[in-house]
């Protein structure tokens, strides 16, 4: 049988290689053209991100600054807040921010008003409860860790409803871990554990005013009762969220403002939750006595 000419073989082959090398460069160039597009792609998506996010925290200032549910621009980017007061007209509820050793919470008694200040009215009732549950520590915490957390509830209150200058405090003390208890001489936390919403806590001690020596006239009429300080000793490791209950006895007033800002820029989307509280008296008031005319002893 003849054999094809040697020169149509080798063109044949050549034609191969040709086609070959064609397909490597051609899959090399689609994968870094794909790497490229890729890489930019996601570059838009960090820039659009970071916009969205910057547009999300310009409404939170602007939210703070005007005090009202605002609605903006920043560059290409938008905004949007919603101002809601935080808690208002519920009976229990867990405070949105966890607390380390040292660190405290504030529970209000009294509501404010658009400007800041304390006022008792019927648009805007104030706690007059006998007693309050205070609840804390993560579900599982030991009660026998050196980090166990224990707590520190100081109630202010006036003598003379709404007159300031019978301002007066009380103050409890609870301690889970038995050993400690010897030498701090703290009480003892309510047995069992405590649930408020979809939170569970570890520990649950349940205050009534009358045994903290308040005068029924204080925590019975509106404008006595003024806040709770709620301190957190020991859990030098780990945070943990407090909650409160009224155990029916009332509602309590609005404990902060709550602002929901959103900020959009090309499809990306970013969201801030913040909570303000209102204005606290210094902590060091808490170890001292305040009088408004001027120090007595």
């Amino acid at each position: 049988m003849p054999s094809l000419p040697r020169k149509i073989y080798s063109s044949g082959q050549a034609l191969l290689l040709v086609l070959l090398s064609m397909a490597v460069v051609l899959t090399v160039v689609l994968s870094i053209l794909a790497r490229s597009v890729t890489d930019i792609s996601i570059t838009t998506q960090d820039e659009e991100s970071l916009r969205a996010f910057s547009a999300a925290e310009a409404g939170v200032e602007k939210a703070l600054l005007a005090g009202s549910s605002q609605t903006g621009t920043v560059g290409e980017a938008n905004y949007s807040t919603s101002v809601t007061s935080f808690a208002e007209g519920l009976q229990e509820f867990v405070y949105p921010i966890a607390l380390t050793s040292g660190e405290s919470a504030t529970i209000w008694f009294v509501a404010h008003d658009t400007a800041g200040n304390l006022v008792c009215s019927e648009q805007q009732p104030c706690f007059k409860g006998e007693s309050l549950k205070v609840c804390w520590g993560k579900a599982g915490t030991s009660a026998l860790s050196d980090t166990t957390p224990a707590i520190e509830v100081t109630v202010y209150y006036t003598a003379v409803p709404g007159d300031y200058t019978t301002a007066r405090v009380a103050r409890e003390t609870i301690d889970p871990n038995v050993t400690r208890r010897a030498g701090n001489y703290f009480s003892a936390p309510d047995s069992g554990t405590c649930k408020i919403g979809e939170t569970t806590f570890e520990f649950q001690k349940t205050l009534t005013f009358s045994d903290l020596n308040i005068p029924a006239a204080s925590y019975g009429a509106s404008n006595g009762l003024q806040f709770a300080r709620i301190r957190a000793f020991y859990n030098t490791d780990t945070s943990h969220q407090i909650g409160v209950s009224t155990l029916g006895t009332g509602t309590l007033p609005a404990q902060g403002v709550r602002i929901e800002s959103s900020g959009t820029s090309g499809e990306a989307n970013r969201k801030l939750d913040v909570f303000q509280s209102f204005g606290e008296s210094p902590s060091i008031f808490d170890s001292a006595i305040f009088s408004p005319p001027g120090i007595t002893k």
